[in-house]
């Protein structure tokens, strides 16, 4: 079944559509810049190799000469380097402000094309497809774009919304194992968050959640997918409700930047961050004890990790103090109860208290 999910933003409301086989489709299901001639679809090889064909046949279906623009596998590609390369490819092809650009690929290459296209001519439209968990979940969605420093993720980026997102759930089935279960992490913190049935799901089968069964996934896409819709149409810019979405993400973006983008995927860090904003509620008196132990299950029986690698703590507290979302000191977003979100700036003390507890294990 495919089902069309609204974004209902004021000035660029757009669907995500989520269903099975959908990219062979995209011209049936896309409404395109009339004036639109060329599509420059950005993918992986890996990537590429699986689904290019069919969304180039698609895109061509449409009407649209396709460029296809390869770009290194892993967060690499998330680089300056690499996108001062891109804005050669489409000076030279010309891509025009009436065209656009296509994201085919994990939260990497939405990320990365996103930026590319909000501001290459000032921006041009972006088609985002989604093709892993953790991208059809959160990273395609709500216009986030950017690129990676050293110093860490995200810092150089723009909010530019998608023309729409085509989750096509049919992808998930070729996903490496450890890459689909760390996508789970983004999935969980929506059930923490907002939808506690997602949490009942997950913990009637776990298992099938793991082996990546497709009519949960289905099902955990469209309910985590209709979350952030909600959550994004209400907050776009991320100056109230919207912060709610970094539920793990504060530690845990320090705990991925730390380790080199590779070592910690990211899903895996927001469970580990999970885990510490958890103890930090605990610890300010915000949290009741139980969520912790309800958290820390399920992520073990989905084989996400609880605990974090040991990192030297002036490097985790730098790290975080940069983060994009830091403001007047480093914000937590703490749960007050099962979908009971709060954010505030907790005390240090207790926040390394909280960082030792999750290193230690």
């Amino acid at each position: 079944m495919t089902e069309r999910i609204r974004v209902g933003l004021a000035d660029h409301p757009y669907d995500i559509v989520v269903g099975r086989d959908l990219l062979r489709r995209i011209h049936e299901l896309v409404e395109f810049p009339i004036k639109a001639r060329t599509a420059a679809l950005v993918t992986q090889p890996a990537i590429a190799g699986l689904y290019a064909d069919a969304v180039e046949g698609s895109l061509r279906n449409a009407g649209l000469e396709v460029v296809r623009v390869e770009v290194p596998d892993g967060e690499v590609a998330k680089d300056l380097q690499v996108l001062a390369g891109l804005y050669t490819t489409l000076a030279r092809i010309p891509l025009t402000r009436q065209d656009l650009v296509v994201a085919l690929g994990g939260g990497v290459v939405g990320d990365l094309a996103g930026f590319l296209a909000a501001t290459w001519n000032r921006g041009v439209p972006v088609l985002q497809l989604p093709t892993t968990l953790l991208a059809q979940v959160d990273a395609s969605i709500g216009g986030k774009t950017g690129v990676n420093l050293a110093e860490g993720k995200n810092l150089v980026g723009a909010f530019h919304q998608p023309l729409a997102v085509i989750a096509d759930v049919a992808t998930l089935a070729t996903l490496p194992d450890r890459e689909r279960i760390a996508g789970l992490g983004e999935v969980v913190k929506y059930g923490f968050i907002r939808d506690s049935r997602i949490l009942d799901l997950l913990e009637s089968d776990p298992a099938a959640a793991k082996r990546g069964d497709p009519d949960l996934l289905e099902e955990l896409v469209r309910r985590s997918a209709a979350v952030k819709a909600s959550v994004v149409a209400a907050d776009e810019r991320e100056t109230g409700e919207r912060a709610h979405l970094n539920l793990g993400h504060t530690h845990g973006h320090a705990v991925e930047a730390l380790t080199g983008y590779t070592a910690v995927l990211h899903g895996e860090a927001v469970a580990i961050g999970m885990c510490t904003a958890l103890r930090v509620g605990i610890l300010e008196g915000i949290t009741p004890p139980d969520l912790l132990g309800r958290c820390e299950a399920i992520l073990t029986e989905l084989g996400l990790p609880t605990t974090a690698p040991q990192l030297d703590r002036d490097d985790v507290w730098a790290t975080m103090a940069r983060d994009k979302k830091a403001d007047a000191g480093v914000r937590f977003v703490l749960l007050e109860g099962l979908c009971r979100c709060t954010v505030t700036t907790p005390d240090r003390a207790n926040v390394d208290r909280a960082i030792d507890e999750v290193e230690a294990g």
